[in-house]
């Protein structure tokens, strides 16, 4: 394959974008299954071979389907199950939803019939790419989670992992020299710069070195200069940025009318204490002078 540079008046699709992702790693050629195998060796720590994508998934080919499709499912020549997703700001349930997607893609092999047994159950992994926000609280990108004992810091050696990559911490990482870079922060700092015109020449060093990304980066500049697949791809964002924009304003707007119905309950309920307060004798002086006293000595 010829050597890719990115020119400074390049105008590049945003990889982070769910549907560009999946756009890139799916398609039904060579150079995008050799960099999907590149991104998923990297994120797993051993060079796997990716040999196909799931049939029960939509086709590849088809840009509608490709909108309905949250992740790239896929399978190594070895039978490793792996799931691989590019995500926005997780949900606060997120740790739980990767330990429940974890376990089905584990136990949804096969290994009924009297010639398998359990020890022919291949790894299964996880894999969640966060383009903004946080998942945890410390300053690591990755974090690779099994089955172990907390107390005695025991792993169970199982075959499930969760992958998490958060591209926001990647600050200290960027200003290493690109030859210093594994092919993990290689790939991180791809994802999150490659937008970014002042941190082309790093991406472009980046490029020479990983042979994966150069992959990728050919397909992604192909669809880039494709002007219908690139006007597809961003209705398609667009969809998905109005859907979400909707949900978030429909929310909002529950709260406030929630507040507004809460300040009138509480405005009705104040007046019928005043009220009562009045009949029981109290002049508006000594309401106001026992209210002041409430709010400056309240009941522990």
């Amino acid at each position: 394959m010829a050597n890719i540079r990115f020119e400074e008046n390049d105008d590049l699709i945003d990889i982070r974008h769910d549907n560009v992702f999946k756009a890139v790693f799916t398609r039904d050629t060579q150079l995008s299954n050799a960099a999907l195998s590149k991104l998923v060796s990297a994120l797993i720590g051993r060079e796997v071979l990716v040999t196909d994508i799931n049939v029960n998934e939509p086709p590849i080919d088809n840009l509608r389907d490709r909108q309905i499709r949250f992740d790239i499912n896929c399978r190594a020549e070895n039978g490793e199950h792996v799931n691989v997703e590019m995500s926005l700001n997780p949900d606060a349930f997120e740790p739980v939803r990767l330990e429940f997607y974890a376990g089905k893609l584990f136990t949804g092999q096969d290994i009924r019939g009297t010639v398998k047994t359990y020890d022919d159950l291949k790894e299964a992994y996880q894999i969640t790419i966060l383009a903004k926000g946080q998942f945890f609280t410390d300053d690591k990108f990755l974090h690779t989670f099994e089955y172990y004992d907390p107390v005695h810091n025991i792993s169970l050696n199982g075959k499930s992992r969760i992958v998490t990559l958060e591209l926001s911490k990647l600050d200290k990482v960027v200003e290493k020299p690109v030859a210093e870079m594994s092919a993990l922060e290689s790939w991180a700092i791809y994802f999150q710069y490659l937008t970014e015109k002042n941190k082309r020449q790093k991406i472009n060093e980046i490029l020479e070195r990983e042979k994966g990304i150069a992959m990728a980066s050919k397909v992604l500049l192909n669809i880039s200069k494709d002007e219908i697949e690139r006007a597809r791809l961003m209705s398609e964002y667009k969809y998905e940025l109005d859907t979400q924009s909707r949900l978030v304003h429909a929310k909002r707007e529950g709260i406030k009318e929630g507040e507004r119905k809460g300040e009138q309950k509480g405005l009705k309920k104040g007046k019928l204490e005043i009220i009562d307060l009045l009949k029981s004798g109290k002049s508006p002086e000594e309401i106001i002078r026992d209210h002041e006293n409430d709010m400056n000595h309240p009941q522990a």
